[in-house]
């Protein structure tokens, strides 16, 4: 299993749970982003930068990935795209996405996109958290207790 996070907007409280994920089961890990994000030195992290055009970023997790590789993002659409490839997909609160509710969340996203779009002012996401950054420790670990044997 290799571990991507889609870099572009990680969240800081979430560095040092990933980087201590990382180093204690030794996860080969690809950090991704349009601009330089450090998660941390390890051996086994590799940082790319990609170019800052649109799902530049998305485009080179998906091409990588393999099945059963599990990608860290907040970014909807990608999800979607890693469970297509029977990979799996956690964003940064530590909700997993799988078929039965990817669906859910895209119809969602989609329907605040038209409502933003229409000129209607909506809430962005709430502030995150150390409660949030909790709740994705707490995924990530049971995702890696499941999924990835040291």
């Amino acid at each position: 299993m290799t571990l991507y996070i889609d870099g572009d907007a990680f969240p800081n409280l979430l560095k040092p749970i990933v980087h201590k994920a990382i180093e204690k089961r030794k996860i080969k890990t690809y950090v991704v982003a349009n601009k330089k994000i450090n998660i941390g030195n390890s051996s086994h992290i590799e940082y790319l930068i990609v170019e800052s055009k649109e799902n530049e970023a998305d485009d080179k997790i998906v091409a990588m990935l393999l099945e059963n590789d599990l990608v860290i993002t907040a970014d909807i659409p990608l999800a979607n795209r890693c469970l297509e490839k029977n990979a799996f997909a956690i964003d940064h609160r530590g909700t997993a996405y799988t078929q039965d509710n990817i669906k859910h969340y895209l119809a969602m996203r989609n329907l605040m996109q038209e409502i933003r779009d229409s000129g209607e002012m909506t809430k962005g996401p709430a502030a995150f958290t150390v409660k949030d950054a909790q709740k994705f420790a707490n995924s990530l670990n049971n995702f890696l207790q499941q999924h990835y044997k040291i």
